[in-house]
């Protein structure tokens, strides 16, 4: 019965649909936010000033979606969790969040897919660009043989390529470009670099004064 009536109000006008998300979901929803035609039904939802997710996105069993100001999801993004108090996997990970934070005027383009089963944090200005890129955030450990779970960072000023993945515990500096096709699998530490290649190794520095990394709004027109 409950998956019906969120089905039916994913139809419903947004005006309408955001007064009923707020009121019996308690979303936190600014006016100028918007959501398309989309399961969008995370435990918490926050979208800011401009914030909007666009049509034909599932996100389930997040924790929290959190999108700051002017921040924005495309169109046919899948994005779910492994939600928390569900045994018998991760009870080893008492501090794991199942979250995603996309910073102001960031963007997630279309048909990409998010593993948030731990935190997955994309920074202010940063394009997750192209398509059929995916971050994976939890595996099999095994050594340990059991499931495991570690975050993905994105800094401020990045750029994803298409098609590439990103495994958990990778962490990609501000100011960092990852190219089309790469496996980024660790922590990288050098902004204003270009990344590349399965295994992700740096290939050779970015330009600081590069319009890329300057811009005040996020959209590259």
């Amino acid at each position: 019965m409950k998956s019906m009536l969120l089905a039916l109000l994913m139809l419903l006008p947004w005006k309408l649909k955001r007064a009923l998300l707020q009121r019996f979901l308690r979303y936190e929803l600014d006016p100028t936010s918007r959501i398309g035609l989309a399961w969008v039904y995370p435990r918490r939802l926050v979208m800011k000033a401009g914030a909007s997710i666009g049509h034909l996105n599932v996100v389930r069993d997040l924790d929290l979606l959190e999108l700051a100001e002017h921040a924005s999801i495309g169109r046919l993004n899948w994005i779910s969790a492994y939600p928390l108090g569900r045994p018998p996997h991760f009870m080893h990970l008492a501090q794991r969040a199942p979250v995603l934070i996309v910073g102001e005027h960031a963007a997630i383009t279309n048909r990409h897919i998010i593993d948030c089963t731990e935190r997955v944090r994309i920074g202010r200005f940063t394009t997750f660009a192209g398509f059929r890129s995916q971050i994976l955030t939890h595996s099999i450990d095994l050594q340990d043989c059991r499931q495991h779970a570690m975050p993905v960072e994105i800094g401020d000023y990045c750029f994803i390529g298409t098609a590439c993945t990103l495994l958990g515990g990778a962490v990609l500096p501000h100011h960092s470009v990852l190219g089309a096709n790469s496996l980024l699998g660790k922590h990288m530490d050098q902004p204003y670099m270009l990344y590349g290649g399965v295994p992700a190794v740096a290939i050779k520095p970015m330009p600081e004064e590069a319009g890329y990394f300057q811009r005040t709004t996020g959209f590259v027109v």
